[in-house]
């Protein structure tokens, strides 16, 4: 399929961790190219092969929509942390020529624009729970209220890898006897085939278990604590408890307390619902914010990024509509 005008077309880009979707947007909403690419890691590889990971994947959507640029880059990029982050990337994205304008936000935005209804201004608060976390809202004015998120030094606890880790903590100290008694002591080896925390460690330390693999281990902690284990529900009520602080901060910063506004839930974590974290997370948000309108994000985050750009461009209600049905029928 080719572009049939370079009008009002919009490169959307949503980078994660792990991996990347590109989308190309025609004017009239319909979506001419789009491909799939590796994680967006600058801060392990540096800001210009970490745009390298991008280039591949924007290429063969660019070339599948047969234009070599657009008007406007949308990319909403992981690890854009910090304005002066955002600043850097969109300096890069702009070397590469892909199109006329540029915009870099954090991911967070994507899921937040992705998940507001489709007739919905963009307005609301997005917190994802992944590997890390993270909240981000915004107004149709343009302000936004967000968050560091750069992990224990700008004050953020939890993810899914930081619920791992504090599970190995508790579970390596029940083991020892410097700690109370855990279920999670047995759980977490028991995962990888292993008899005890200390061989665990010993496995962790030595590298014989990546250290990519403690994320295994958060679904662990989900199930003990489903079992009844003191611990494991400490820390998934912890997690509920961050999850709606965030939110709530967000929602007051941008004088939308007292308005029935979208809160919205994303990352692997809050995506998977699982029943003590989810209905946590509910109730404390209901006791602390009660107009806000809670709900689970399952669109995929390349459509907020889209969105953005449609935004940006001023498109009409009926190209949103349409970008929406493709992503809705994929």
């Amino acid at each position: 399929m080719g572009l049939r005008t370079a009008r009002g077309t919009v490169l959307a880009i949503d980078a994660g961790n792990s991996k990347t979707d590109v989308a190309v947007v025609a004017a009239d909403g319909t979506v001419v190219g789009a491909a799939r690419g590796g994680g967006f890691q600058p801060p392990l590889v540096g800001v210009e092969p970490a745009v390298d990971v991008l280039a591949e994947a924007v290429d063969r959507a660019l070339a599948e929509a047969g234009t070599p640029s657009v008007d406007h880059v949308s990319a909403c990029l992981a690890n854009a942390d910090l304005p002066v982050e955002e600043e850097q990337l969109a300096a890069a994205l702009r070397r590469r020529g892909w199109g006329a304008g540029v915009a870099v936000r954090n991911d967070t935005f994507a899921v937040l624009r992705a998940g507001l209804l489709e007739d919905a201004e963009p307005r609301g608060v997005a917190v994802v729970c992944g590997a890390g976390v993270n909240c981000a809202g915004m107004l149709p004015d343009g302000r936004t209220a967000r968050f560091p998120a750069i992990g224990k030094i700008s004050g953020d606890w939890g993810g899914g890898a930081g619920l791992a880790l504090e599970a190995l903590w508790h579970a390596a100290r029940a083991e020892d006897g410097r700690g109370g008694p855990t279920a999670l002591m047995r759980s977490l080896p028991a995962h990888f085939g292993l008899d005890s925390m200390y061989a665990l460690i010993e496995a962790l330390h030595l590298g014989r278990i990546e250290a990519a693999r403690r994320h295994e281990l958060t679904p662990v902690l989900f199930a003990t604590a489903d079992g009844g284990d003191a611990i494991a529900r400490e820390l998934v009520d912890r997690m509920a408890e961050e999850v709606v602080t965030m939110a709530v901060v967000a929602l007051e910063r941008l004088g939308l307390l007292e308005e029935a506004a979208p809160v919205l839930l994303g990352g692997g974590v809050l995506a998977a619902r699982h029943p003590r974290l989810d209905t946590g997370v509910r109730v404390r948000l209901a006791e602390r914010a009660p107009k806000a309108v809670p709900r689970v994000v399952t669109e995929r985050p390349v459509l907020g990024a889209a969105l953005l750009g449609l935004d940006h461009l001023g498109a009409p209600p009926h190209v949103h509509a349409r970008l929406r049905a493709h992503y809705a029928s994929g």
